[in-house]
């Protein structure tokens, strides 16, 4: 066999690896993604072969932070930059699921004078790398628990970025710190197919709401991705504030399916070991829900 037809085998035999990787993987219910964030490699590169490393179906990426500016530290934008990225995770066999604003964690999304720019800046990203979900936390400062009187404001915020959205065909998945019938009347009050609910384990458990009523309440339509996760202190699968088989059959009967997205849930004995804590979760989480027997 000469080295040409050698080299030209193993091409092949790769690409048909690629295909059937990706063809297994759509023909999973559950997804299961990690957070480049969580992983602290922010709009690093090295959070896909963290991620392939791991063992999970995908990784969330950040925009990179927001602070005071008008919008993300996002390299994303630079041609050659996304590219990698692009090019990373069709090597890989890794899906990116979402793009993550969470520079609006601490940022406010209902008071700052400039939004729009950082909402066309993500759905515009969006665009070039074909992601479908964007997640936006309302968090500290347009909590509406707290803040009631900002809820106005959101409504008409989530409404610009609802059509902004719509028109190029994407979604944005928010995270309120409402009760799911709170946040179920907000979307409905937003009234766009683009607003949904990224819906976060921890938000129901941490205010002692029952998890699987909150899903049950917001329902199929509404929620676009879930937060599969808790705060941080022990392991999904040694956390006694989640019945994962419980929340898998809750969701079997909503006929949902989509992305499972492990934000927290680390070891409080060891917080910064990444590829421990998260490899400990993402092989728990799909021996529930993709059936695959953790190591």
């Amino acid at each position: 066999m000469t080295s040409l037809r050698k080299i030209f085998l193993l091409v092949l035999a790769c690409n048909c690896l690629h295909v059937f990787a990706q063809d297994n993987l759509s023909k999973q219910r559950y997804k299961v993604a990690l957070i480049d964030l969580m992983l602290l490699k922010r709009q690093k590169l090295g959070a896909l072969q963290l991620t392939k490393d791991i063992g999970a179906d995908g990784v969330e990426i950040d925009m990179g932070g927001l602070g005071n500016r008008p919008t993300f530290e996002n390299s994303l934008l630079i041609d050659s930059v996304r590219q990698q990225f692009l090019n990373k995770a069709k090597e890989l066999s890794l899906q990116i699921p979402s793009l993550g604003m969470t520079g609006y964690y601490a940022q406010s999304f209902c008071q700052r004078e400039q939004f729009i720019q950082s909402i066309q800046d993500c759905i515009e990203t969006m665009k070039l790398m074909n992601v479908k979900v964007a997640f936006l936390p309302l968090g500290v400062q347009c909590d509406l628990v707290k803040k009631p009187e900002l809820r106005d404001s959101v409504v008409s915020r989530l409404k610009i970025a609802g059509k902004m959205a719509e028109k190029a065909k994407v979604v944005i998945g928010i995270e309120t710190a409402l009760d799911a019938k709170g946040e179920l009347a907000l979307l409905k009050d937003v009234n766009s197919p683009a607003i949904k609910s990224y819906f976060n384990f921890s938000n129901a458990i941490k205010n002692g709401r029952d998890l699987n009523k909150e899903l049950e309440t917001l329902g199929k339509k509404y929620i676009v991705q879930i937060h599969c996760t808790d705060d941080d202190g022990v392991w999904l699968q040694n956390d006694p504030k989640i019945n994962m088989l419980e929340v898998k059959r809750t969701l079997d009967k909503m006929g949902w399916s989509g992305w499972l997205v492990i934000e927290r849930s680390r070891d409080a004995k060891e917080p910064r070991n990444v590829k421990k804590n998260f490899g400990a979760n993402t092989a728990y989480v799909k021996s529930i829900f993709q059936n695959i027997p953790a190591n």
